[in-house]
């Protein structure tokens, strides 16, 4: 008997000897996902089916209206004959204006050149390869605001002429107020939420008393406070710039929020992370910049984020205290009789959406790409 008859007669069957096996169904790409996420089950087909039909119900009416119809040459006259497209022409003849409020036309190089450096820096702090990222963050926080009061506010001594805040507006005025926020809500947010756990009993109890205080009024409250009320308390004669009160309002407003952000983070940490570091003799601030807050906040990053997001959407409130930001300032132009036209107004506050939309979503994508580059577990 041959090896291979002796093989088949023990029960062994050959490879060659198997049947072929279908080829494994794929399991990345656009197809698979639809199937997995989409089409799995009665209900989520029933759910896919109804959210198609929504959007086939919504979008190409809206394109239609956004693009297809809409004016983007001819002025008013155009948007006066064809009311039923959104005017365009209206953003385009009113740009400057949104972009620079009421401020100086003469001056207004002040304000591009600033925001030529915002973008740069910006750009530069995204991009991984550039060179002296750290000393570029430390010169967008710290050192470009100051130079940018001066360079938007001016000074007699440095040949610039003094702009008042009060003609101030458009996306300027709320880049100005947002970041002035961002910056000062997050150090101060920290400190706070550190203030918080603290041992010290009178530190947590004012940590906390003001953490409640500025989380128990809502926005409005206190834009309201830091215009009509604030000034009855100071002294007679004294002046105190009302964007400047704004700002100090918003700021401390989100840093409340912050606080409990970080808190968060602090109290996710393992307990063994702080036995640690103190085991190794770093003192309380040394252990809290190079241990214990760089995984806090790495945990607390969507939260982080979602605030900024809250308080740039948030600026559009300044306009009930006399503030014309981007929001206030197409308001005031919908007003304009020469643009009593139909589809003004909706031109108007879809551009403002369509802004602010942009600007929150690049927010929220670019701290999405930050969580995927520095989680350590699962991917999420």
């Amino acid at each position: 008997m041959t090896i291979e008859n002796h093989t088949a007669s023990q029960g062994v069957v050959h490879a060659g000897d198997l049947p072929d096996k279908p080829a494994p169904i794929k399991t990345d790409g656009m197809g698979p996902w639809i199937r997995d996420n989409l089409l799995n089950g009665t209900s989520n087909i029933i759910l896919t089916l109804i959210a198609i039909g929504l959007v086939l119900y919504t979008v190409p009416p809206a394109l239609n209206w956004l693009i297809f119809n809409a004016n983007f040459v001819g002025g008013a006259d155009a948007c006066r004959a064809n009311p039923d497209g959104a005017c365009w022409t209206f953003v385009t003849a009113r740009w400057e204006q949104f972009l620079y409020g009421f401020y100086e036309k003469s001056e207004r190089w002040r304000v591009d050149i600033l925001l030529v450096v915002l973008a740069v820096g910006i750009a530069w702090l995204v991009w991984e390869k550039s060179p002296g990222r750290k000393y570029m963050a430390m010169f967008i926080l710290f050192i470009f605001p100051v130079i940018a009061f001066f360079m938007m506010y001016g000074n007699e001594t440095l040949g610039l002429p003094i702009v008042e805040t009060s003609q101030w507006g458009g996306f300027t005025l709320t880049l100005v107020i947002a970041l002035s926020g961002i910056v000062v809500s997050l150090p101060l947010g920290i400190v706070l939420a550190l203030g918080r756990r603290s041992e010290m009993r009178i530190i947590s109890l004012l940590s906390t008393i003001f953490i409640e205080f500025w989380r128990g009024i809502p926005l409005v409250a206190v834009l309201f406070m830091a215009s009509i009320m604030f000034p009855l308390f100071l002294p007679p004669g004294a002046q105190f710039d009302q964007l400047l009160r704004a700002v100090i309002g918003v700021a401390l407003f989100a840093s409340a929020y912050m606080a409990e952000v970080v808190r968060g983070g602090l109290q996710a940490i393992p307990k063994g992370q702080y036995e640690g570091a103190m085991a190794l003799g770093l003192p309380f601030w040394k252990m809290m910049r190079l241990i214990i807050l760089p995984q806090a906040l790495k945990i607390v990053i969507p939260g982080i984020v979602n605030t900024f997001i809250g308080l740039f959407k948030d600026t559009t409130l300044v306009l009930i205290i006399g503030l014309f930001d981007l929001l206030g300032i197409v308001q005031a132009s919908i007003a304009d009789p020469n643009w009593s036209i139909k589809s003004v107004p909706y031109t108007g506050y879809a551009f403002v959406a369509i802004a602010f939309w942009v600007c929150c979503y690049s927010m929220a994508r670019y701290s999405r790409y930050i969580e995927n580059k520095l989680h350590t577990g699962h991917k999420r």
